[in-house]
């Protein structure tokens, strides 16, 4: 009988297959809100949340989330019932997710920056009863079945209520959280996990990492993104302080690392691509941070020796309650010319490598990756035919009810025990720590009129960075340009989820089974790419020297006012040097995250004027602002 590959160990078969480590120290049955509770009434001024110049104590944030409970519970608000929560991070959002939970609901998180027509479809698919959002954010384009609340607007409505707990009791099997990942139906879907499996990844968390009430954590993934869930709640459990960093900054390597350093962030997660850029800088040797934590997308390099922190790689699917393998990934030196691999099971998880037939593959060859254990989610909101598809028996366990999520990725178990993670086996892509699903994209460009067919892939470049490419199909005679398709897909789909190129073809290349030949495809060039018509040439001083910067950045003769940085192949890593070069031409700094919200030559002309005049003006006053690098004395948090 062949061996079966559950992190560190081979096991054979048939026997029972128990966990692969060994279970951290037990809390009970208690809930975050629980917990959370007992933390608040141990330690009620320490520092629980931080943003800025707002910092809330353990005290303060459970009693407004106590006050917002009693409210949710007189909307309706119970067990299995859920609360969207569409507000910005910032402390109001971690409160409103604990309010949730303390009313015996699940919270929802929706990103806010999602188009409404998408936001309306995961709260109507997911049966939400209430949302809590922000006139600012929702502007009445938000309303539908459930109960919409105005924070601001109904804030004193809140503030009324007791502040004390409202004795709610949540059971390990009852909602913690829904998230929608990318659906490869063409709509997204929403994940349920429960309190058990929430639970399970706060102890190991607290366990794996050492997490005490004296740690500074940051929180830095929007709430619609899992990672979330693991930057916020092992900490507030345990007393520590979670602090949460500007948008300004949180996209930009060097001004987070120094926001870091001056915070004195102990413990920190940020997505890989921004991780790989962290391990690349220069560190003060007596930095607070012990362990930068990273995870969502492939993770290429590996840091180099030195750095006063250890990094860890992390695995998980949306459906195994954020991370199902970890691993410390050695420094980068003779011998260890490989990729990190995505590590070994954590607590009470298991990870099988099966063949198509669901059969044990042979020790150190490829195969499907599946997952089973404590960590797994109750399945797919509303979709039981997708449930049963993707979550099925668990054929090496006796337990009633034991089952496994099929993760469609494709890895091998390394000598040493740990997986080597090795693509995927259908389409679908992972992208800056999103998991997309094509056939989404497609679904919402095919929507168009004079679109016939297309298909979207994910194309790497050299630095290693992936941009989804739409190959289209369209009506004879259509011209259509780059910017209409954008403009009739950002109501349907995030910004991350837009193709960065569009390319025209007069057919779609097809294998001999009848499915799209996805290597037939021709690569982008200046041929075939879709632009804009009519291209407006630069009509500043600014814009002029702003395309004489970016043109040779990006190989290209000539950059209009309507092109837009990531569509001329720009990404990520570009993008850092094209800030280095805008910061040493106009003596400004912009920001990743403003590139990406502004992407074209114009746009980014207009920040730069904005960002210029801004500095003029304050000259002029004689104020002085402290910016990103600016000690912690002049700006920060300090302890």
């Amino acid at each position: 009988m062949e061996e079966v590959s559950v992190g560190a160990k081979a096991i054979s078969e048939p026997r029972h297959v128990p966990a692969v480590n060994v279970a951290a120290p037990s809390s009970g049955d208690l809930t975050v809100a629980e917990l959370m509770a007992r933390q608040a009434a141990r330690t009620p001024h320490a520092i629980a949340l931080s943003a800025g110049r707002e910092v809330l104590t353990y005290q303060e944030v459970d009693q407004r989330a106590n006050q917002l409970a009693h409210y949710l519970r007189e909307l309706g608000v119970g067990p299995e019932k859920l609360v969207g929560i569409c507000l910005r991070r910032s402390p109001a959002m971690v409160i409103a997710a604990l309010a949730t939970m303390k009313a015996g609901g699940a919270y929802l998180p929706p990103d806010e920056t999602s188009p409404p027509s998408r936001l309306r479809f995961m709260l109507e698919d997911a049966g939400a009863c209430v949302l809590l959002s922000r006139s600012d954010l929702h502007q009445n384009r938000l309303h539908g079945s459930w109960h919409l609340v105005d924070c601001d607007a109904e804030q004193a409505a809140i503030s009324a209520h007791p502040v004390h707990d409202p004795g709610v009791v949540s059971h390990a099997g009852q909602l913690a959280y829904v998230i929608f990942t990318s659906g490869s139906t063409g709509q997204p879907k929403g994940v349920e996990i429960t309190h058990a499996s929430l639970r399970n990844l706060i102890q190991w968390h607290i366990r794996a990492f050492h997490v005490t009430a004296s740690d500074r954590a940051s929180h830095q993934a929007n709430l619609g993104f899992d990672a979330a869930v693991w930057e916020v709640w092992p900490y507030l459990t345990v007393g520590a302080s979670v602090l949460i960093p500007d948008d300004k900054l949180r996209t930009d390597p060097e001004q987070m690392r120094n926001w870091l350093v001056d915070n004195k962030v102990t413990i920190t997660f940020l997505p890989t691509p921004l991780a790989e850029h962290m391990i690349a800088l220069e560190w003060p040797n007596d930095t607070a941070l012990r362990t930068l934590l990273t995870g969502g997308d492939v993770l290429r390099h590996r840091p180099r020796p030195g750095l006063p922190f250890s990094l860890v790689n992390n695995y998980g699917p949306t459906e195994f309650t954020v991370v199902a393998t970890s691993a410390a990934v050695a420094p980068s030196g003779p011998g260890r010319l490989s990729a990190p691999s995505i590590g070994v099971p954590i607590d009470q998880a298991q990870a099988y490598i099966l063949d198509e037939q669901m059969k044990p593959a042979a020790d150190g060859t490829v195969g499907d990756l599946y997952l089973g254990g404590a960590g797994l989610a109750r399945g797919y909101r509303n979709h039981p035919e997708l449930t049963a598809k993707m979550f099925v028996r668990n054929p090496f366990s006796a337990g009633p009810g034991s089952r496994l999520y099929r993760t469609g990725d494709r890895v091998r178990r390394l000598a040493g025990g740990e997986l080597e993670f090795l693509g995927r086996s259908d389409e679908q892509i992972k992208i800056r720590g999103h998991r997309i699903e094509p056939e989404e994209i497609s679904a919402a460009l095919n929507s168009h009129p004079q679109v016939r067919s297309t298909v979207v892939i994910a194309d790497e470049g050299a630095a290693g960075e992936k941009r989804l490419i739409a190959y289209v199909v369209t009506t004879p005679e259509t011209k259509l340009s780059a910017a209409q398709l954008q403009e009739h897909l950002r109501p349907q789909l995030p910004s991350y989820m837009i193709p960065a190129a569009f390319v025209k073809i007069d057919r779609l290349p097809v294998s001999s089974n009848g499915k799209v030949d996805r290597k037939g495809l021709p690569a982008p060039n200046a041929q075939n790419l879709i632009r804009d018509e009519s291209p407006t040439p630069p009509g500043s001083i600014v814009e002029d020297r702003l395309a004489a910067v970016i043109a040779p950045l990006l190989g290209v003769q000539q950059v209009n006012s309507d092109d837009n940085f990531f569509l001329l192949g720009g990404h990520s890593l570009l993008g850092t040097r094209l800030l280095a070069k805008i910061r040493e031409t106009f003596g400004v700094d912009l920001t990743l995250l403003s590139l990406f919200d502004h992407p074209t030559l114009g746009e980014m002309s207009a920040q730069i004027e904005h960002l210029i005049l801004e500095k003029i003006a304050a000259q002029h006053a004689g104020a002085t602002t402290p910016s990103a690098s600016a000690p912690a004395s002049a700006r920060g948090i300090t302890q």
